[in-house]
């Protein structure tokens, strides 16, 4: 049984799941789900793309009763990136039960707005361990309705130090709970949490799909660590994509390597644990809405990174473990399409090669290093196509995209084949301008009006 509409689901569910196109369920989807919707307790093993979000958000909401106003699902989240991408999916399934509220709460934001939000208890809260406790303690997040908790990347949790802060959360919530614990590995710490917090959970495991992996090209690439920058920008140059994560092991090489690519005219983006949201949140926005060519990141910053269309994945430095580099890599040839995956290895680093070669269960592709020099490279570096208007307005202010799109198209007087993606967010929109039209729209933009009214226009980067 693969098919969603074999699932003993409400009918706004099986909606919602033909409308975004899921009709055959993922491994760990089949394995987990008719357990799930039974209210048994799960403990899965499964990589980043693997559809686990979908099975836990179907979980929570067939629990869900949207006429009872109070928290009745928790989804615990290591990143505020993860969290984002987790609410949009339960969102998403969510959009034909009516009057479902869900809320993302996660730190680096200030905690006014969240107290305000939670004048009116949502149905389901997705957000981080340290501000989920720290609401918790100032007694505005109640957990005593929790039907279903969620673990979502466990093994991340744990090496980010939030221990103490997942048994502390878990204690307030009844111990009838249903709990489910996803994490792409299960080493021993991770059982001994399912032994406290579980009852006679089924276990799944799902092994890497050895299709997807085979959809990815690898090119393992040997380079003298000092000559690794050189590297990349050769590797850039040559495959010229039109979007490329850049993977590196430290927060002061991702800072290193974006100064470098943008000191030599790249359209390039640093993601790292130091930004706040709203910054974050703006460059994930650009990178896909393709104002940003390259985005460089370190392995935390980038957890819960999902990215349609990803051309590229670089490995500035090879991965701890072979599971990361599987995670890294497996964000690029999504959805049945082919990806390249490219590393640059160091000799130091050759061990680790070895590791994810045994992983592979075959050997490495090695290639050669195109020359920065040679005549067949096109020197222009990586421009972006787009760049980011930030309106500030959004779904709060009843702005909708089809709104920015005619204020564009009509009184702006630009083609629509101008106009790229555009996200609305509570409370401003984001829209991407073919980057030698940006002047004449945002003139056109700040001398008209958006819905009759005027509205504050800005570039967000360059």
């Amino acid at each position: 049984m693969t098919e969603f509409s074999r699932l003993t689901l409400i009918d706004p569910l099986q909606h919602a799941l033909a409308e975004v196109g899921y009709t055959q369920m993922t491994p760990v989807q089949a394995a987990s789900l008719p357990a799930i919707l039974e209210g048994r307790d799960v403990v899965a093993q499964a990589r980043t793309g693997s559809g686990k979000t979908a099975a836990f958000a179907l979980g929570l909401l067939s629990t869900l009763d949207a006429t009872a106003v109070r928290l009745q699902g928790l989804v615990l989240c290591p990143t505020r990136e993860l969290a984002d991408q987790v609410s949009k999916e339960i969102r998403r399934l969510a959009r034909f039960i009516p009057n479902v509220k869900v809320l993302t709460l996660c730190g680096g934001v200030p905690l006014r707005p969240h107290l305000a939000s939670l004048e009116h208890e949502p149905h389901i809260v997705v957000g981080t361990p340290g501000r989920i406790l720290e609401l918790i303690e100032k007694d505005v997040l109640p957990l005593t309705g929790v039907k279903v908790l969620v673990l979502d990347e466990a093994d991340r949790m744990l090496d980010m130090g939030f221990t103490e802060d997942l048994g502390s959360i878990v204690e307030k919530t009844p111990p009838q709970r249903q709990t489910l614990l996803f994490s792409a590995t299960i080493p021993q710490s991770i059982r001994e949490i399912s032994r406290r917090l579980q009852r006679k959970p089924l276990d799944v495991t799902v092994d890497d799909d050895p299709g997807a992996v085979a959809a990815i090209e690898q090119t393992f690439f040997e380079v003298d660590a000092d000559r690794k920058l050189e590297a990349l920008e050769s590797l850039l140059l040559e495959y010229r994509p039109e979007s490329a994560v850049v993977f590196c092991n430290t927060r002061q090489d991702v800072r290193f390597v974006a100064e470098a690519l943008a000191q030599r005219d790249f359209s390039v983006l640093a993601l790292h644990g130091e930004l706040d949201q709203r910054e974050r949140e703006e460059m994930l926005v650009r990178f896909a809405n393709r104002s940003c060519t390259v985005l460089v990141a370190s392995d935390v910053a980038a957890r819960g990174l999902d990215i349609a269309d990803l051309a590229m994945v670089i490995n500035f430095d090879i991965a701890s473990d072979a599971d990361t580099h599987l995670h890294r890599i497996g964000r690029t040839g999504r959805a049945g399409r082919r990806g390249v995956a490219l590393s640059l290895c160091s000799p130091r680093e050759l061990g680790r090669a070895n590791i994810i070669e045994d992983r592979l269960g075959e050997r490495l592709k090695w290639g050669k290093l195109p020359a920065l020099s040679a005549s067949s490279i096109d020197a222009t570096p990586l421009i972006a196509p787009f760049v980011t208007l930030a309106v500030d307005a959004g779904r709060k202010d009843k702005l909708r995209p089809g709104d920015v799109l005619g204020a564009l198209t009509g009184e702006a007087g630009l083609a629509a084949t101008a106009v790229g993606k555009i996200d609305v967010f509570p409370t401003r929109t984001y829209v991407a301008i073919a980057r030698e039209l940006h002047d004449k729209a945002m003139q056109r933009l700040r001398a008209g009006k958006i819905k009759g009214r005027t509205i504050r226009i800005r570039l967000i980067g360059g």
